[in-house]
């Protein structure tokens, strides 16, 4: 039996965390400005709790996107990224279409469309309508080397591995067939 495998995800582009927080300490504040400015009548005391909660919407959504993981157990790849989970078979991929690509070369491959997903610049997590429409699950944090596996049954499953040519080398390998003896 075979033991897992993990693939190292490769790391988001440091501005990421930028483009979470700053629309979140953005929207703090101008609570805090609405709220504190004279008025006949001060707000009720119900309308600070938005600004915890704002917070903790933050917090949580910083938390999401630290789950990022590519594991390879037992001919099954299951791709956690941030609230959403995808597990197929190796057999469900058509390996002898996989590759690795560079987006900014083949833009019709771009996730354009978020369906169902966890998107800010530089980071793609979740359902997604490609540039070409095509669907796809992704966990993309580096543009310039994406894994792509086509999937037997027409989707497409976009991955950002550290190394993106080893990981689809052992998925072929899983995928030959084993010579009987």
């Amino acid at each position: 039996m075979q033991q897992k495998q993990e693939f190292d995800v490769a790391p988001l582009p440091s501005h990421v965390a930028w483009w979470l927080w700053l629309p979140v300490l953005a929207a703090i504040g101008a609570m805090i400005v609405a709220m504190t400015m004279e008025s006949r009548t001060p707000p009720p005391s119900a309308a600070w709790l938005a600004v915890p909660f704002v917070l903790a919407v933050g917090v949580v959504l910083t938390f999401a996107l630290r789950r990022r993981r590519i594991v390879l157990d037992n001919r099954e790849l299951q791709v956690l990224a941030t609230f959403y989970t995808r597990r197929l078979a190796v057999e469900a991929f058509d390996l002898d279409k996989a590759r690795v690509l560079s987006l900014e070369e083949h833009t019709d491959l771009a996730p354009m469309l978020k369906t169902n997903g966890f998107s800010l610049p530089g980071f793609k997590a979740g359902h997604f309508r490609l540039r070409n429409l095509t669907k796809a699950f992704c966990l993309v944090t580096d543009r310039t080397r994406v894994l792509l596996l086509p999937q037997r049954d027409g989707g497409l499953l976009m991955l950002s591995p550290t190394r993106p040519a080893e990981m689809l080398a052992r998925l072929r390998e899983l995928a030959a067939p084993t010579p009987r003896r």
